[in-house]
C-alpha cells in the first residue's frame, strides 16, 4: 500500500486540500463573531451531534472522570507529565538577564510570560490526553497566569483527567472551528486569549491561520506526518511500524520513506502491507497511505536534501552513521535517531513536545516550547559616562534622519 512517488508529490497533495475549506471556516468564524455562545452551541450540535446548554466543564465532572479512568493510566499520565515538565524547565529563561557590554552601558533581556492562553486538544476520531499534557504543561512552566482548554465533547475521561493533571484553569467541551473562534474572539462564556496553541484537523488549522489578526498562534499544526530516512542497515519491521503508527492518526495524515536502496524500500513496503492487516485502525491507515509514499534516491546525501525540502513534522533517522545524517538535517519538527527511538516515544513519554509544525512549516517554525508562552523586552541601562560614549553616534545618525529632537534628548542631559 506504500506506493513509489515523485519528488514534490507530498506537498502538492496535501496543500491542495487545505484550500477547499477556507470559505467554510470563514462562515463559521463570522457566525461566532456575530452570535457568540449561540453560534458555538449551534455548530457543536451540527458537527458533534451534541446538544448542550453550558459548555463549561465543572469540578464535579472532573471528579467523575477520575473515577472512570484506570488508576494505572492515571499513574502513567502523571509520569508523562513529570517527564514533560522536567524537559521544558530546561528551556525556561531568566526573568531578567543583563550584561555590561562596556563600562556604563548595560544591555539585556526581560522575559515575561503571557497572561492568558488557549489550548486546543483534538478529539473526534481519537482522544488525546497526551496532547493536553503537551500544551498545558509548557504554559505552566512558562508562568502563564490563565490557561484554558477547548476539546470536543463528550470529553473522554482520560483526556479530562490529563487536562486536570496538567493544570488548566478553565475547560470547555467544544471543538472545531467554533472553539478556535470562541477563544480568539471571546463570547459571554469565554474570555478571549492572547494566543492559541495545539494541533487540529485541516479545519482547525485553517481557523487558527485566518484568525491571526485577532490572536497569536503557535504555528500551523495539522494532521500528523512523518518522514523516515533509512538505508540497508535498517530493520524493515521497525520502520514499517513507525510509518503505520503515524498514519493511524487521521485519514489526512501522511508519511514518507526516503531511502538510497531499492531493496530496502521493497522490504519495508512488504512489511507495511503485512502489519497493516492487524492494525485496529486499518481503514484510517489505508486512507492516510494514499497521501503517502516512498522515494528511492541515488545516495543518502540526495535523500537528506529531499527530506530537508519536505521538512516533516516527525523525522526518524534509521541509517548507518545516524549522527552524521543528523548533522545535515536543517528542517524537521522533532527528530528521532536510531532504531530504538520510535516516534511514539516523543508522542508520549520522553518529555519532548509532540505539538509540531506540519505541511512543510518546520522550515519556518520550532515545535511547541516554553518560549511560545513568553515575550521578551530589551533593556538598557546607561550611566552618564556610558551615554557620553554613545552620544556622537546618536547625534550624527538622528541629524541625518532629520530627527533633531532625538539629538536634543541627548544634549539636554549635558546642559
Amino acid at each position: 500500500m506504500l506506493q513509489q512517488v515523485r519528488e514534490g508529490f507530498w506537498q502538492k497533495n496535501r496543500v491542495s486540500k487545505i484550500d477547499t475549506v477556507i470559505e467554510s471556516v470563514r462562515t463559521i468564524i463570522a457566525d461566532v463573531k456575530k452570535d457568540g455562545d449561540k453560534a458555538i452551541l449551534m455548530y457543536t450540535e451540527k458537527f458533534d451531534n451534541i446538544k448542550i446548554k453550558n459548555f463549561a466543564v465543572t469540578r464535579s465532572q472532573i471528579k467523575e472522570a477520575y473515577e472512570k479512568v484506570d488508576p494505572e493510566l492515571i499513574k502513567e499520565l502523571k509520569n508523562a507529565a513529570h517527564n514533560i515538565r522536567r524537559f521544558h524547565k530546561t528551556q525556561l529563561p531568566d526573568d531578567i538577564k543583563l550584561t555590561e557590554v562596556e563600562p556604563g552601558v548595560t544591555l539585556g533581556i526581560k522575559s515575561t510570560p503571557l497572561e492568558r492562553i488557549g489550548c486546543y486538544i483534538p478529539g473526534g476520531r481519537a482522544s488525546y490526553p497526551s496532547t493536553a499534557l503537551m500544551c498545558i504543561i509548557p504554559a505552566r512552566v512558562a508562568g502563564v497566569d490563565e490557561v484554558i482548554c477547548c476539546t470536543p465533547g463528550p470529553i473522554n475521561p482520560a483526556t479530562l483527567v490529563a487536562i486536570d493533571i496538567a493544570g488548566a484553569d478553565e475547560i470547555y467541551c467544544i471543538g472545531g472551528i467554533q472553539a478556535i473562534a470562541g477563544m480568539a474572539l471571546g463570547t459571554d462564556t469565554i474570555k478571549p486569549v492572547q494566543k492559541i496553541v495545539g494541533p487540529g484537523n485541516i479545519y482547525v488549522t485553517t481557523a487558527k491561520m485566518l484568525l491571526r489578526d485577532k490572536v497569536e498562534i503557535d504555528f500551523p499544526a495539522g494532521p500528523s506526518e512523518a518522514g523516515i530516512l533509512a538505508d540497508k542497515s535498517c530493520n524493515p519491521e521497525f520502520v514499517a511500524s513507525d510509518l503505520i503508527a503515524q498514519a493511524e492518526h487521521d485519514p489526512m495524515s501522511a508519511v514518507i520513506l526516503i531511502t538510497d536502496n531499492e531493496e530496502t524500500a521493497n522490504k519495508i513496503k512488504i512489511e507495511v502491507d503485512k502489519q497493516i492487516e492487524n492494525t485496529p485502525r486499518k481503514t484510517i491507515v489505508t486512507q492516510a497511505l494514499k497521501n503517502s509514499g516512498y522515494i528511492v534516491t541515488d545516495g543518502m546525501d540526495r535523500a537528506i536534501e529531499i527530506m530537508n525540502e519536505i521538512a516533516p513534522e516527525h523525522l526518524s533517522i534509521q541509517t548507518t552513521n545516524a549522527m552524521d545524517v543528523l548533522s545535515k538535517i536543517k528542517n524537521a519538527g522533532s527528530i528521532f535517531v536510531g532504531p530504538y527511538t520510535p516516534i511514539a516515544a516523543g508522542d508520549y513519554a520522553s518529555g519532548t513536545n509532540h505539538v509540531l509544525p506540519t505541511a512543510g512549516n518546520a522550515k519556518l517554525f520550532s515545535g511547541l516550547n516554553v518560549a511560545h508562552f513568553r515575550k521578551t523586552s530589551t533593556v538598557q541601562i546607561l550611566s552618564k559616562n556610558g551615554l557620553n560614549k554613545l552620544a556622537p553616534t546618536i547625534r550624527k545618525i538622528s541629524e541625518s534622519e532629520g530627527l533633531y529632537a532625538h539629538r536634543r534628548s541627548v544634549d539636554v542631559r549635558y546642559s
